[in-house]
């Protein structure tokens, strides 16, 4: 019998032995989206999701890998929480055509129907009926069913095509949806794979698992696309009147694919497309983007992947461009099926006025509606001067309180939230904030709902602001407020912060595709957040005004659905065409678009084709048309093989042996690519253009516009004319571009095709690039 002892020394060993066991690290786990080959299935599984379950995806036949999505419509395959291990055993499977990691995208964060041309019983919404037969589908952060933009008040019944839900959750019940908001989903299980089960409940803000809005950003999107008529509408007296979406009687189907202050999972994003397009939606609105500055090869974007299978089945998609301008190549969303959407402003604006205590007065503009500074001139600091680069930034914890209080204090922009900013300030004292531009930012301006008396100005106002602080022995200041300006020239102007091309990925095919309002824009808004959407603001409003790309899509989103609803046999291409080809090269001026970064004359790398002109896209005359074969061969010119290409297309495909030009892509606009060290000066590209004008018997005639910049290019069109027929609706011509010898920046042109009655317009961009 053993000693006590010996008992005691084996039971330590034992639990020695299971602690270090237990205490074994375990491999990491990350998300992971598998593309599959649908056609490999064996017959042996009932469904594909039977299979993705069973031991044929395991490295372990013992532990079945559990799908966190699957996916069966604009994309086949499913996500998966995994660890390295069983990624690379996956990776080996000849039934897999992709293995890639899920990552966090973010959101591109009354007035503007009419500014795009819009009239009531006029044109493009009576012959549409405002869009009444055609839902849009837009990825956001979901949805505030009560507010009045949501009301479904003298709509007809619900498309008979429609098959959505209206799926329920906290804050959220089946009730919320009615004729106007026909569907709304949510997307959490990407999300929850990184962040934690519970990390919608612990977030620190409010936050719901339903497709209830607790950010804003897509109940402003959503009405901004297809908001019903709501009158008196404003944000705290500012820009008063009656607002509506583009489509006011569009139907619109909410898909929660965003969560506050956590992002957007591709996991997500991709069930989401694939669920819209399941659902029977006719457009889909996604803004929303990488957001790190490196552009994803289009076989790794879920926005790219999963928009190719919502376009190939006849489902326009509109993305945000980015608000990462005005630098060069900042664009994003670069995929030739989706169309990226760039902002410019309207001829509205919010001015505010910055008086010194010298009585020199500077414009700026605010969204300011509490109470205003007294009349008195008040002592105006700038942190900067002394306390270094946080405090010019006016970062928390930044501003020294005894240096600031009672005082009007000049916050550099950038690094943090222009609204936080104010806050800081606010915190330390401070009784008023000067926002200035830097240099990147140039003289846009975007009006804040700031939480105390602030205005934003222009670097070049700034500088000087600065510079009388520095030399005065005792500067002082005040803002005066000034309400809501309509009317305002010149406009639009492009954003500064619109991303810019040229396409990062593909230089020969032109991004951005078009401007859209997006500076300034009213629509509705949620209860769970303050109009600044910071945690302490506790305000409450029923519309909000917001800038950035995020609000220019869904412009474009509304007008797609109006064109849809119109002209229901065009395809996506087509209706992108219309719009593309009728847009506006000038402002209310009749002025070239300006860069409202630098007051200099824009260009079709800053605006793409133009600005958004649907009272001429309604009836463009010619457009060029496209369809999956088109983009195949687009994806084979570009160096992608046939397995890579699969990936986006879902179905097998088959390259060329000779290899195609890039540029020949039938296109809206043409771009144009030579390399710095070849010997080729010319190139020539394609383009078919089909006749939609009510004369099917039409004679076009080519006419090329060349920029200042272009000397020493040469551009012939042939042939230079047109002629349709009833029995040939398709004509094709070719471009030839010549040049002399490459230059260090891109140049510009236009070629317009013209029956009198019509101009068909696409811009000609020409660039070098040094061969990778």
């Amino acid at each position: 019998m053993a000693s006590p002892s010996l008992h005691l020394l084996i039971s330590l060993l034992l639990t020695s032995t299971l602690t270090l066991t237990n205490s074994s690290p375990q491999p990491e786990r990350k998300t992971y989206i598998v593309r599959v080959n649908p056609n490999a299935k064996p017959t042996i599984f009932t469904s594909h999701s039977h299979w993705y379950a069973s031991s044929a995806f395991s490295s372990d036949s013992s532990r079945p890998i559990a799908p966190l999505h699957v996916y069966d419509t604009v994309f086949h395959g499913f996500s998966a929480s995994l660890d390295q291990t069983q990624a690379n055993f996956l990776r080996q499977n000849p039934s897999v055509l992709a293995v890639f990691e899920d990552r966090v995208r973010h959101l591109h964060t009354t007035r503007s129907p009419q500014f795009l041309g819009l009239r009531t019983q006029l044109g493009l919404w009576s012959l549409s009926d405002y869009g009444s037969d055609v839902v849009v589908g837009v990825l956001d952060t979901g949805v505030w069913p009560e507010r009045r933009s949501f009301s479904d008040r003298n709509l007809p019944p619900v498309p008979a095509t429609w098959r959505g839900e209206c799926e329920t959750g906290p804050g959220f019940s089946a009730s919320a949806c009615n004729k106007k908001l026909v569907g709304a989903r949510f997307f959490s299980k990407g999300h929850s794979a990184k962040y934690g089960k519970d990390a919608v409940a612990g977030n620190t803000s409010v936050e719901f698992l339903s497709p209830r809005d607790a950010d804003g950003h897509g109940t402003h999107t959503a009405t901004t696309a297809a908001g019903s008529i709501a009158f008196d509408a404003n944000f705290s007296g500012y820009a008063s009147g009656v607002a509506k979406g583009v489509a006011p009687k569009a139907r619109v189907a909410a898909y929660k694919v965003c969560w506050k202050n956590q992002g957007c999972l591709d996991s997500d994003i991709l069930a989401g497309f694939d669920k819209a397009v399941s659902d029977g939606v006719n457009v889909i609105s996604v803004s929303i983007g990488g957001g790190d500055g490196v552009a994803s090869p289009y076989y790794l974007d879920p926005i790219a992947v999963g928009s190719y299978g919502a376009n190939s089945r006849g489902v326009f998609v509109a993305t945000s461009a980015g608000n990462d301008g005005p630098s060069p190549m900042s664009v994003t969303n670069l995929a030739p099926w989706l169309t990226t959407v760039g902002a410019g402003t309207i001829d509205r604006s919010f001015p505010a006025e910055i008086v010194l205590g010298d009585g020199r007065k500077f414009s700026g503009v605010s969204l300011y509606a509490g109470k205003p500074l007294s009349d008195k001139m008040l002592s105006i600091v700038y942190p900067g001067r002394t306390g270094g680069l946080s405090a010019s930034l006016c970062m928390e914890n930044s501003l020294d309180p005894k240096a600031v209080a009672g005082k009007i204090v000049i916050c550099d922009r950038g690094s943090s939230p222009r609204v936080a900013k104010g806050l800081v300030v606010r915190d330390a004292g401070g009784v008023g904030m000067i926002l200035a531009n830097g240099a990147t930012n140039g003289e846009g301006l975007v009006g804040d709902a700031h939480v105390l008396p602030a205005c934003a100005i222009g670097a070049n106002e700034g500088d000087v602001i600065k510079s009388y602080v520095t030399s005065s022995a005792n500067p002082t200041a005040t803002i005066v407020f000034k309400g809501t300006l309509v009317g305002v020239k010149p406009a639009p102007v492009v954003a500064s912060f619109s991303a810019r091309g040229p396409n990062g990925l593909s230089p020969e095919l032109l991004k951005p595709d078009l401007i859209a309002p997006g500076v300034n824009i009213l629509a509705a808004w949620t209860d769970a957040a303050g109009p600044t959407g910071l945690e302490t603001d506790s305000r409450k409003t029923e519309f909000n005004i917001l800038s950035g790309t995020s609000m220019a899509c869904p412009h474009v989103s509304g007008a797609a659905a109006l064109l849809k609803s119109a002209h229901p046999d065009w395809s996506p291409a087509a209706i992108r065409s219309a719009m593309m080809t009728t847009a506006s090269v000038n402002d209310n001026q009749n002025e070239q678009l300006v860069d409202e970064a630098t007051g200099h004359v824009a260009s079709p790398l800053d605006f793409g084709s133009g600005h958004l002109n649907l009272a001429r896209a309604l009836d463009p005359g010619l457009v060029y048309d496209l369809g999956d074969a088109d983009y195949v061969s687009f994806l084979c010119a570009i160096g992608y093989d046939a397995r890579t290409i699969q990936v986006i297309t879902h179905v097998p495909v088959t390259c060329p042996r000779r290899k195609q030009l890039a540029e020949n892509l039938n296109y809206p606009s043409i771009s144009v690519v030579f390399s710095q060290t070849s010997g080729s000066r010319s190139k020539t590209v394609l383009r078919t253009a089909t006749n939609v004008g009510a004369k099917p018997e039409a004679i076009y005639n080519a006419k090329v516009e060349l920029s200042s910049g272009m000397n020493g290019l040469k551009v012939a069109v042939r042939p230079e004319t047109l002629s349709f027929t009833k029995a040939a609706r398709k004509q094709s011509f070719a471009v030839t571009v010549t040049a002399a010898s490459p230059t260090s920046t891109s140049v510009y042109g236009y070629l317009v095709w013209s029956d009198g009655e019509h101009e068909v317009r696409s811009p000609i961009v020409v660039s070098w690039v040094q061969p990778m």
